[in-house]
């Protein structure tokens, strides 16, 4: 085997390194010693080096999370390091700060002795920039990935022999850095078109909906539609989550889950006790499952299985919710968009499909040009929501129905059928009760 003779010097990992730099840095002096004596052994050498005199100024550079745990772990790190300074990661999008963004993006462009790029090509790498900040209200900071960006549109239009960069070279450049990272996405897609993942895009089901979730691989980010499912039947007032039961699924939306049947109790049952007992589950999932934000669509699917209403299939839907039915926000809204417009996509597109989001994550977005444009064509629709109530009735095609003053809903609604449903459970689970004890008594 071949061995770098600079790969000691070079490996990271230094365990004394650490030590060693605070001692430099209060002591104001470097001390060459050998490794024996850092770990404590027996010092054999009979001639040591005269300590070095040291007065400089050391800064340290690094993620949040390390500074955190230093902070945390190591008494001494506040004392020697006491200025601390947390860059963002982004910046605010406005007039000002677009032209300040522009300016920059040209000084890029002339550090890396670029082709000129056009207004348009410009206007392309700001929307991209937007998009890698995951805000359509923002710019990203990271100067690496842009000038990578750069690069490679320069690049594309050397390959069209082009004196000037386009849009259509930027675009092209973040296709091909799409493509080279998305086999996995690719495969996965396969999956659900020939019908190895069982995803519907039309038709409607009875307490299934289309969920979807974030996948992260290295710096690749896409989305993937998955279903939910929900079965009701009489019971203790439970809604148990499957993938927490099996231990795949992790504590926020294990907590997602039980605030569903808190809503349900407020909203529905509070003058008889809460009799059903609920299961929701992440279809043909293998891995773990975290995250809240599709507490919405379970929510979705039980109020279908409890009323007994359809849900349309050729609608997706994503949003975290809270115990009074609001509909929070939730992250990676563009992936999951794309998702499902792309399962959508290679099915073909009908016109009735689209994906329903939480209104406060409108001003995320910033879609990809295909999804826009399919938009704009009436081809794809994308819903923005701030209720349950609203959500359900999309995707049911039932009114929701409105409370009266005794909290009761009118029977031909979605809530209404809900409402009537829990009562009805409530009345067998005290008659069946009745019977039992009737019969332990005989």
């Amino acid at each position: 085997m071949y061995r770098n003779p600079r790969q000691e010097e070079l490996s990271p990992l230094q365990p004394f390194a650490w030590e060693q730099l605070k001692r430099v840095v209060k002591s104001g002096e470097i001390a060459i010693e050998s490794r024996s004596q850092m770990m404590g052994l027996a010092n054999t050498m009979s001639l040591e080096p005269e300590k070095v005199p040291l007065d400089v100024k050391v800064v340290l550079l690094g993620e949040r999370r390390l500074y955190y745990l230093l902070s945390t772990l190591d008494p001494e790190f506040l004392e020697l390091f006491k200025v601390a300074v947390d860059f963002e990661h982004d910046m605010d999008r406005n007039g000002d700060t677009a032209v300040h963004y522009a300016r920059y993006l040209a000084k890029l462009i002339d550090d890396d002795d670029l082709r000129t790029f056009s207004a348009a090509a410009i206007a392309r790498v700001c929307d991209r920039s937007s998009r890698e900040a995951g805000d359509g209200e923002k710019f990203s900071t990271h100067a690496e990935t842009m000038r990578d960006l750069l690069r490679e549109a320069d690049y594309w239009a050397g390959e069209r022999q082009a004196q000037v960069v386009e849009a259509e070279d930027v675009e092209q450049a973040i296709e091909a850095k799409v493509r080279r990272n998305s086999r996995i996405r690719d495969r996965m897609m396969e999956q659900i078109v020939r019908d190895t993942v069982l995803i519907e895009t039309e038709g409607d089901e009875l307490g299934q909906i289309n969920g979807l979730s974030v996948l992260q691989l290295g710096q690749f980010t896409f989305g993937r539609p998955s279903r939910i499912t929900a079965r009701v039947r009489l019971g203790k007032g439970e809604v148990v989550d499957i993938e927490r039961e099996v231990d795949l699924g992790g504590p926020i939306h294990s907590k997602g889950v039980l605030i569903l049947s808190g809503y349900l109790g407020a909203r529905f049952a509070t003058e008889f006790p809460l009799s059903l007992s609920a299961s929701l589950v992440f279809e043909q999932s293998y891995g773990g499952i975290d995250g809240d934000s599709a507490s919405l669509a379970e929510l979705c699917a039980l109020k279908s299985a409890l009323a007994e209403i359809p849900i349309l299939q050729n609608i997706a839907m994503t949003g975290s919710v809270n115990q009074r039915g609001q509909v929070q926000a939730i992250g990676g809204v563009n992936e999951k968009i794309e998702g499902f417009f792309d399962v959508c996509s290679r099915r073909g597109l009908t016109g009735d499909q689209g994906v329903v989001i939480p209104r406060s994550n409108v001003k995320y977005l910033m879609l990809r040009p295909d999804v826009v444009k399919a938009v704009q064509e009436d081809r794809f629709r994308v819903w923005a929501v701030s209720h349950v109530d609203e959500a359900a009735s999309l995707v049911t095609g039932l009114p929701a129905g409105v409370a009266d003053e005794e909290g009761q809903f009118p029977e031909d609604t979605l809530n209404g059928r809900v409402q009537s449903r829990l009562r009805n459970m409530a009345e067998q689970a005290l008659e069946f009760a009745r019977r039992t004890e009737g019969g332990s008594r005989e």
